[in-house]
Formats: structure tokens, C-alpha cells, sequence
């Protein structure tokens, strides 16, 4: 995500989120081609959970991207770091992009 800094130049954000997911195949899936860094479009369903520590009086917050039958990953980055695109310089699928259950 490219960010405004406070000197007016245009910088690159970075966000980190969570994935959750039970479907063996898609575990499977992400475990062979997801590497730390690497760019990826998820479509999901935001689920976001509530919990206390132990000794603690506030409560903690955390939203993940829950992936479920129906949701979508796909790489926009080939593995080496270059970006995926289609002769038309459009984002292209790596391969590894599901639209449909696993």
C-alpha cells in the first residue's frame, strides 16, 4: 500500500493480517507457497475475537481474515519476488488462486 510520509513523498506501507482456516487443502496449499513478504490478494469473511489474560482488567482484540469455502487467495508475486502479470502488465494469477472450495 503506498502511503503519503509527512515530507509529501510517496512510501510503501506494509500491513500484516492473520489467515485462519480448517480446510486441509488450502493448509496445504498456503504452507507450500506462502513465504513471509511475499504479496497476496485473500478474500474472506473478518472475524474478530475477544479475550482477557489471566490478571488482566482490559479485554484484547484480534481480527483475522477467516477463509472459508467460497474465498479466494491469490499470489500476486511469483516466488522469486517478481511480480505476476499478464502481457498487458495486468496482475496475473501465479496459479496458485482459488475461487472455489477446497
Amino acid at each position: 500500500m503506498k502511503t503519503i510520509d509527512k515530507t509529501g513523498e510517496r512510501v510503501d506501507r506494509v500491513e500484516w493480517h492473520k489467515a485462519v482456516t480448517f480446510q486441509n487443502g488450502l493448509i496445504d496449499m498456503l504452507e507450500k507457497h506462502a513465504k513471509k513478504g511475499r504479496l497476496v490478494y485473500v478474500s474472506g469473511k473478518l472475524q474478530t475475537r475477544r479475550w482477557r489474560k489471566d490478571g488482566e482488567d482490559s479485554d484484547r482484540f484480534s481480527t483475522e481474515i477467516l477463509l472459508v469455502p467460497g474465498s479466494r487467495i491469490q499470489f500476486l508475486e511469483r516466488p522469486n519476488g517478481t511480480a505476476a502479470t499478464q502481457g498487458d502488465g495486468t496482475p496475473a494469477d501465479a496459479g496458485h488462486a482459488s475461487e472455489s472450495p477446497f
